[in-house]
């Protein structure tokens, strides 16, 4: 597996985040596993470093993002907040953890491929905000999941109010940062906070062999798919139908879909990836890799 650090990066992200790319796959791992991956020291800043380097990967096709440990992610370092407030410190030496928050989920929610995130263990606070940021969940069967932020008297961030009603509806979404109760991975699939759950063991596995289909898929199909489908609930019906369109039109004339009807009228598996380019925003062919 290839890593994907810059240079005069190898050493940060060495420590607190990993990333690296097998097969048109990106793993994107919150390597802080004695605190349970809670974001600490400037491990915020090396995400957003790593987020950058995936999306300027010309050769990536999925990334799947998961903690290293027993902890997908317990969200920010508690004892960090107490040590601020306990000396008076005032919400703005509180502020540049909140925005680099902000400018990680943005980064994430803008990368044009399929994120996944591969939860492992608990998922607290900005932990789960950031799985929820993903576009699909897959759970470990020992999972849990909680907006804990009420706990200590705080409001959800990482864009934990702007996904979680999106995903549960409103009131389920009201009830768990009112509460700030977990709940296991079997709740978390049953409310639609998940897309699937697995056995511990199988976890790595699971998401893998589901990244690498969508990296495998046309890429024009899928990429305009989250695209048109993310900002749907912004949209008109009239505006949906005239996004698809569009999204049409860019379908058809890649090779992808030349290759799909050819391989379909012809009984045969299609073979896709001769044209990633002809997807907007992506210039990089499907083989690229990162130097």
């Amino acid at each position: 597996m290839q890593s994907l650090a810059r240079p005069g990066m190898v050493k940060a992200m060495a420590q607190l985040v990993l990333l690296a790319e097998s097969q048109g796959v990106a793993t994107l791992v919150l390597n802080r596993p004695e605190k349970l991956n809670a974001f600490g020291d400037d491990m915020r800043e090396q995400l957003i470093e790593a987020l950058d380097a995936a999306a300027a990967h010309g050769g990536i096709g999925a990334l799947v993002l998961t903690g290293a440990g027993r902890a997908f992610c317990a969200g920010g370092d508690v004892h960090h907040m107490a040590a601020l407030k306990a000396r008076g410190a005032g919400f703005e030496e509180l502020r540049p953890l909140v925005d680099a928050g902000r400018t990680a989920i943005l980064k994430l929610a803008a990368l044009p491929f399929p994120t996944l995130a591969a939860v492992n263990g608990p998922a607290a606070g900005a932990g789960l905000n950031l799985a929820l940021a993903c576009d699909l969940r897959i759970a470990s069967d020992q999972a849990t999941f909680g907006e804990t932020f009420v706990r200590i008297g705080l409001h959800p961030d990482w864009g934990g109010s702007y996904f979680l009603p999106r995903l549960v509806g409103l009131a389920r979404a009201l009830e768990l940062c009112w509460t700030g109760a977990s709940i296991d991975a079997a709740e978390a699939l049953r409310i639609g906070l998940v897309n699937r759950v697995v056995p511990h063991e199988e976890l790595v596995a699971a998401a893998t062999a589901l990244a690498a289909g969508l990296a495998a898929a046309p890429r024009a199909s899928v990429r305009s798919a989250k695209r048109s489908l993310g900002a749907a609930f912004q949209r008109t019906l009239e505006q949906c139908l005239d996004a698809e369109a569009e999204a049409q039109a860019a379908c058809w004339a890649s090779a992808d879909t030349a290759a799909g009807l050819a391989a379909f009228v012809g009984k045969r598996a299609p073979v896709f990836g001769a044209d990633p380019g002809l997807v907007a925003g992506s210039s990089a062919g499907r083989g690229q890799r990162f130097e």
